[in-house]
């Protein structure tokens, strides 16, 4: 059965994750968590709190969402950084320099980047999800927060791996630690995939399979692709009680995600954020 935890509900149009506020010490307030696709003004397909700037909506209605969701937190949208995400393993350490990419405007956002980070306070980060697996990150020693789009190419490709990796040899941080926290996307009871896919999954040499996916037919299988993430997070080193796993599957939660794959492709975008607000 579907919680909500390790995020809150907040209002009709965010989840968010209270639990890092607890955690070590941090410079500034924490806060992190996952829009839903209500409360914003988009229109069929994309009703209605649609934040992607690059599925065919109307950009005043999208960055209308956005500012809803900034002004919520009590942000500005100026502040927040997006990227244009290619499922791939990039990572980029955004700066006070990178203030405002993508937040307006879909050409001006990183480039071919699914993994951002800061150590920086009031810079938002923001990436945006209809199914694929978000992955959000926190070093309290060191300051650190990030957070990253695991399609299963960027899975294959071990870009939870990647993160963990980049702060370890470029920011000092020790695995232990990092907590890891593995929001909603599409689980296993909606994923069916095949032998192409499969057989890219099993190039990770540590993968547990039968907790991963499981044979339906010929050929087919379902997919637990925030399991294969949890895989890749312990064998980069992070502690297992510093792991979450959202149950949430933005498939079955029609009425509060969009879904790629349920939606056949013509639907909005969810958005995961993280940031350091000052105090």
């Amino acid at each position: 059965m579907s919680t909500y935890k390790p995020f809150r509900l907040q209002a009709p149009s965010m989840l968010v994750i209270e639990d890092w506020k607890e955690i070590g010490r941090a410079d500034g307030a924490l806060i992190a968590g996952f829009t839903t696709k209500n409360g914003g003004e988009s229109e069929p397909p994309f009703q209605s709190l649609n934040t992607g700037l690059h599925v065919l909506d109307h950009q005043q209605h999208v960055t209308n969402n956005r500012q809803k969701i900034a002004g919520i937190l009590q942000t500005d949208l100026n502040d927040w950084v997006f990227a244009d995400q290619t499922h791939e393993n990039h990572i980029h350490k955004v700066t006070s320099e990178d203030r405002g990419k993508g937040a307006f405007r879909y050409e001006t956002a990183l480039q071919a980047t699914d993994g951002l980070y800061t150590n920086e306070q009031n810079l938002f980060l923001a990436l945006c999800f209809a199914d694929c697996v978000p992955v959000y990150f926190y070093d309290s020693v060191r300051s650190l927060i990030g957070i990253a789009h695991a399609g299963w190419k960027g899975t294959t490709m071990e870009i939870v791996s990647k993160m963990v990796e980049t702060w370890v040899s470029r920011e000092g941080s020790n695995p232990l630690d990092i907590h890891a926290i593995i929001g909603p996307a599409i689980g296993e009871c909606c994923y069916t995939v095949d032998d192409h896919v499969i057989s890219k999954l099993r190039n990770l040499p540590f993968l547990h399979e039968k907790k991963a996916f499981l044979p339906i037919k010929e050929g087919k299988y379902r997919l637990n692709l925030k399991e294969v993430n949890r895989q890749l997070l312990l064998h980069a080193g992070i502690p297992n009680g510093q792991i979450q796993v959202s149950s949430l599957c933005t498939s079955c939660e029609h009425t509060l995600f969009f879904s790629h794959r349920r939606d056949q492709g013509k639907t909005g975008r969810m958005m995961s954020f993280i940031g350091l607000k000052e105090v």
